[in-house]
Order: C-alpha cells, then sequence, then structure tokens
C-alpha cells in the first residue's frame, strides 16, 4: 500500500483529503483495541463527496488511517489546540477519549511511522501545490474534512453543519473566507460557522501562506449531512449527499474563479 494516492488536474486548485484513508498495516492493527478496530474516526466517504464536482481539480490522499499516523498533525507533536481535549500525531484516544491501544507505540516507533506515512503525504501535496502556483501563479488548497455533529470529549453542543477554518484568517486571503462563508450562511437548511471549534489543522496552518500566493482554507463537515447515521456503519446517503454537492460544487468553483485575482496568471 503506498502512503498517498494522487489525481493531478491542470487548474489552480488542491484538494487535501488526510482522513479517508482506512489501510492500517496488520501489525499495527492487532495493537489496537477492539474499539479502535472499528476505525470510528475516519472521514467517511469524503473523497466520494468531493468527486467529480470539478474539473482540473488535483486531489492528494493519504491512503493510511489516522490510526497510524495522523497526516493533519504538526510532525513535532505540538498540540493543535492547547488547553484543549484533541488528538496527537499518532493518537491515543479516540474522539471520545477512550482508549485505543492494548500496546501503544513509543517514540521510536512514532518517528517510524512519520517517515514511511507522513513525510511522503506531505511531500507529495507540497509537490502539488507548488506545481499548481508555478502554473497560475497561485494555488489553494481546500483541505477536506468531516467530524460527528455531537462529541462531549471534543466540544459542547451540535457542531454546526459548515465549519471554516482559516486559523483566524491568517492562512488565506480574506476574499476566500468572505466567499466561502459566504456560500455556506446562503445554503438553506444548513448552518455554518468560521473559525468556531476547528480553525485549520497543521496543514491549513502550515501551507497557508498567502504573501506567497499559496492559501489554504479547512472545512470540516459536520458528518450527519453526508450519513445516514453517525455510527457503525457510517452509510453514505446518497440523498442528503446529492443535497450538499450542489454547494461544494459552488464553493469549489467561486475558488477556482478567485485563483486569476489572486496573482494568478491568465
Amino acid at each position: 500500500m503506498t502512503p498517498v494516492e494522487v489525481t493531478r488536474g491542470e487548474g489552480p486548485l488542491v484538494l487535501g483529503l488526510p482522513h479517508t484513508g482506512t489501510h492500517v498495516p496488520q501489525d499495527i492493527f492487532a495493537r489496537l483495541t477492539p474499539l479502535g478496530q472499528t476505525l470510528g474516526d475516519t472521514d467517511w466517504h469524503v473523497d466520494r463527496l468531493y468527486e467529480g464536482l470539478l474539473d482540473g481539480v488535483t486531489t492528494v490522499r493519504a491512503n493510511f488511517h489516522r490510526y497510524v499516523i495522523d497526516a493533519n498533525r504538526d510532525p513535532s507533536g505540538a498540540s493543535l489546540y492547547p488547553g484543549q481535549n484533541t488528538t496527537g500525531l499518532v493518537p491515543m484516544t479516540n474522539f471520545d477519549g477512550e482508549p485505543l491501544w492494548l500496546e501503544p507505540p513509543d517514540a521510536a516507533e512514532i518517528e517510524a511511522r512519520r517517515i514511511a506515512w507522513h513525510a511522503p503525504y506531505h511531500a507529495a501535496l507540497e509537490a502539488e501545490l507548488e506545481r499548481a502556483r508555478a502554473n497560475h501563479g497561485v494555488a489553494i488548497l481546500y483541505d477536506c474534512h468531516s467530524i460527528r455533529s455531537n462529541i462531549p470529549f471534543l466540544f459542547e453542543g451540535t457542531l454546526p453543519d459548515f465549519n471554516i477554518g482559516t486559523n483566524n484568517g491568517a492562512t488565506c486571503a480574506p476574499v476566500i473566507e468572505a466567499v466561502v462563508s459566504g456560500i455556506c450562511a446562503g445554503a438553506e437548511d444548513y448552518s455554518s460557522i468560521v473559525n468556531g471549534r476547528f480553525k485549520g489543522g497543521w496543514t491549513t496552518r502550515h501551507y497557508g501562506r498567502p504573501a506567497d500566493n499559496v492559501h489554504a482554507i479547512q472545512m470540516e463537515l459536520a458528518q450527519i449531512t453526508h450519513l445516514q447515521t453517525e455510527a457503525l456503519p457510517f452509510a453514505f446517503d446518497q440523498a442528503k449527499a446529492d443535497r450538499l454537492r450542489v454547494h461544494l460544487k459552488t464553493i469549489l468553483s467561486s475558488l477556482a474563479d478567485l485563483a486569476a485575482s489572486l496573482g494568478g496568471k491568465s
């Protein structure tokens, strides 16, 4: 199993998919608890949600599961949200705070996993962003995520449907945040928030450099927007997805159109 799968397009937009992969090497899988072996914190079907929405888009997808190593965490192990419950580079608990490992990996194993899995994903993502910027004068990273709507260990109450993260505006031009948030706010029967509980993970924060014509924005979707239920087996709901995809297509199309006005080449 290769760590990363790249589908190359010729446009300025790159989609990151760090959490849809479900591959866990057998020796690692055997050390997960029975709960861990359900792989419950996967971004279920997010790759399917975005598939075919816009011609010319590049996708960079991690094939490995986030329990192997989390492609959206700082490789140094630093917390994304100091003082708040979260999961780490190799998560020790699931999103409900329950232990994942019968035998947790030590620091040496975590570093080996970083080299084998995390590093190749980010090498591919960085290469595709650089290619897009070279071709268009600008690159826009749209990082694709999903999560259950109610997780008391991580946040109070019910999460909005669209959770937009730009690290408080630092990772992209203001017009990108404004356009995406405007589309979401105008989506009938959906709720949205900008830089709420999720402000963008390490990927968004690391690559978002507007001054260098690389912009990044994270979209964390509540899973109730496209799943039959937010529990095993996390089945895809085609009718829900069809309604949601209309708005996701508008977002991606609008970002592609914005690229030309953000220092891009005609």
